[in-house]
């Protein structure tokens, strides 16, 4: 193993990487999933253990402590970036302060999306309206890897990127849970409307109960839209339907993040993983 670099500390920048787009001879304004400058920021055991895990997921540099280094040695995931040995201080100087990164620290490429075109036709496809914040969204992708959602459509504007926060709450859901990266939402809905997905919008003010819901045999996508403001109207326009989670207790909202988990169970219940991905 070779001695550790100093590490750059945290508000100083990443080095001048080359966007993906670039790098891979790409227009860089077509340079989907995301037109990323530097590398993705992964940290904690559980997201950086399924990042070296994933082939598709391409290491750069890998801070670690002794103890840590020994955890991801016993589950058989090094090798494919040489790690650097450092004290816990070093990596708190790379995040911020209330970051819990579990002695690991990844920096790897971006993750190649899939588009709107390659999610299979019966595929189960969230999409999220303008939902901004980064451990939402990171539960929210968490949750959509352990339903085995086909893909999670989102704007490119508007949303978090897939990296640090996100990452760490989504917990390694990040290799699972493709991530479809849009300009215009209602333009993307209008290209699953055409492929044949059922668009439901999950509102509290929608005219049936979702767990009422007939799913049909095509794709269906399940509209969030953000804490507080939900669906735009524009978006909630673009639904064949809206549809509402009852709840019977005093409180009748949820967060997005709980919503989304509840959704699922209930569509993938009508919805099984073996009528889904034949498209």
């Amino acid at each position: 193993m070779r001695p550790p670099r100093s590490p750059r500390p945290a508000g100083t920048g990443s080095p001048p990487w080359k966007k993906r787009a670039e790098h891979r001879g790409r227009d860089a304004t077509r340079g989907f999933p995301r037109d990323h400058d530097g590398p993705v920021v992964i940290y904690g055991y559980h997201s950086v253990a399924e990042a070296l895990a994933n082939p598709r997921r391409k290491p750069i540099r890998l801070l670690a402590t002794e103890n840590a280094l020994s955890r991801l040695a016993e589950a058989g995931l090094l090798g494919r970036v040489e790690p650097e040995i450092v004290r816990p201080g070093a990596i708190d100087r790379l995040l911020t302060p209330d970051a819990v990164h579990q002695g690991l620290y990844l920096e790897a490429e971006a993750l190649d999306g899939p588009t709107l075109e390659t999610i299979p036709r019966d595929g189960l496809v969230l999409v999220l309206d303008q939902i901004t914040d980064p451990h939402n969204v990171g539960a929210i992708v968490r949750t959509a890897a352990a339903f085995a959602v086909d893909a999670i459509v989102t704007t490119a504007r508007h949303s978090p990127e897939a990296t640090g926060v996100l990452a760490k709450s989504a917990s390694g859901g990040l290799e699972h849970a493709p991530l479809v990266l849009v300009q215009n939402l209602a333009r993307a809905l209008q290209a699953l409307g055409d492929r044949g997905f059922l668009r439901i919008g999950l509102d509290s003010e929608g005219d049936a109960s979702f767990d009422e819901a007939a799913f049909g045999t095509g794709g269906v996508a399940l509209v969030l839209g953000a804490e507080g403001k939900g669906l735009r109207q524009l978006t909630r326009e673009t639904c064949d339907r809206l549809a509402r989670l009852d709840a019977p207790g005093a409180i009748k909202s949820l967060n997005v993040s709980n919503a989304a988990a509840i959704a699922l169970y209930v569509a993938r219940r009508a919805k099984p993983l073996s009528a889904a991905g034949t498209g």
